[in-house]
C-alpha cells in the first residue's frame, strides 16, 4: 500500500527563520525540539520514494524515506523559489553523487535548471534526468501511484508553479504550498480529495512588518478561513495548512491562531503525519 508521509510544514527558510532574532523564533533557536523542516511531502511504495520539492532539508527529509526502506526513486518539482528545488545539489558530486534520478518538473522549470549553472551540471553529469510534465495530465510512479500536475497562480519570475494531485488505490491528495490566491473551482476540487494540504504562509498579511504584502501575495490562513467557511464540515476537515513563515503564530499548537483554525473546523499540516494512500 503506498503512503504519503509529511516531511516538513514551514516556508523556505525554514524555523527558526534565518537571521530572525525575534520573539517567533528565539524558542526555536533554544530548544531544537520545536524547529520544523521545509515543506515537502514523501511518497513511499514497495520500496521505491520520491520526494515532492527538494528543498534545504533534503538530507534529513530523504534519511526520513530511507529509515522506512525506501531508495530514492524520483523528485517531484513545485516551482523555482529557494525552498522547493535548491536542494537538488545534494545529489551532485559533492554530495549523493546520484545517478539518473528522474525529476519531474513543468516546462519553465525544466529549462531553469538544464540552461542555468550550477543545475545543468547536474544534468551533465547525469546526476538527474529531466522528465516533461504536463498540466492535467498523469503521470503514473508505480501501478499504484500517480501524480497529476495542476497550474496554479503564483509568483513566476523563473518559473511557473505546480500543485500536484496525487492518487493512490485509496485515496487522493491535494498539495499546493504556495498560491497567490483561491480561484474559483478550488472549492470544487477539494470535494474530490481525501486530504488537501494548502497554502498557510501567513495568518494575516500584517504579520511581516515593513514588506509589502504585494510582494508575497500568499492568502492569508485568517481569509482562507472565511473563504472555506461555506464548504460542508466534512471537506472542511481535510484542509490542512502548510508552507507556514516562521512569523506565522499558527506554528505554536497553543495560540490563538491555532484556536481559531480549528474552531474553523481545519487543521494544521502536523510534521511525520502518515496517510496510506
Amino acid at each position: 500500500m503506498p503512503e504519503l508521509r509529511i516531511l516538513g510544514i514551514v516556508q523556505d527558510a525554514g524555523y527558526p527563520h534565518v537571521g530572525c532574532r525575534r520573539p517567533c523564533c528565539l524558542p526555536a533557536w533554544a530548544d531544537p525540539t520545536r524547529r520544523r523542516l521545509v515543506s515537502c511531502l514523501g511518497l513511499i511504495d514497495e520500496g521505491c520514494g520520491w520526494l515532492i520539492d527538494a528543498t534545504p532539508n533534503l538530507p534529513e527529509q530523504l534519511n526520513v524515506l530511507q529509515a522506512q526502506g525506501a531508495s530514492l526513486s524520483g523528485v517531484l518539482l513545485t516551482h523555482g523559489h529557494i525552498g522547493h528545488y535548491t536542494g537538488l545539489m545534494y545529489l551532485g558530486r559533492e554530495g549523493l553523487g546520484a545517478r539518473r534520478i528522474p525529476v519531474f518538473a513543468l516546462s519553465r522549470m525544466r529549462r531553469l535548471l538544464s540552461d542555468n549553472a550550477p543545475w545543468e551540471q547536474l544534468v551533465r553529469l547525469e546526476n538527474i534526468v529531466l522528465h516533461d510534465i504536463h498540466p492535467r495530465e498523469a503521470v503514473h510512479l508505480s501501478p499504484s501511484l500517480s501524480f497529476t500536475p495542476l497550474l496554479v497562480p503564483h509568483r513566476a519570475e523563473y518559473t511557473e508553479t505546480a500543485g500536484y494531485l496525487i492518487a493512490g488505490p485509496q485515496r487522493r491528495v491535494l498539495y499546493i504550498p504556495d498560491v497567490d490566491v483561491w480561484w474559483p473551482g478550488i472549492d470544487a476540487l477539494l470535494e474530490t480529495v481525501d486530504l488537501a494540504l494548502l497554502d498557510g504562509t501567513f495568518f494575516t498579511s500584517a504579520e511581516v512588518p515593513g514588506r509589502d504584502p504585494a510582494e508575497v501575495p500568499h492568502p492569508p490562513i485568517s481569509r482562507s478561513l472565511e473563504r472555506f467557511a461555506d464548504l460542508p464540515a466534512d471537506v472542511r476537515s481535510r484542509i490542512r495548512f502548510i508552507h507556514l513563515n516562521h512569523s506565522n503564530p499558527a506554528l505554536d499548537p497553543g495560540s490563538a491562531a491555532a484556536a481559531a483554525i480549528a474552531r474553523a473546523g481545519m487543521a494544521v499540516a502536523r510534521e511525520g503525519e502518515v496517510l496510506a494512500l
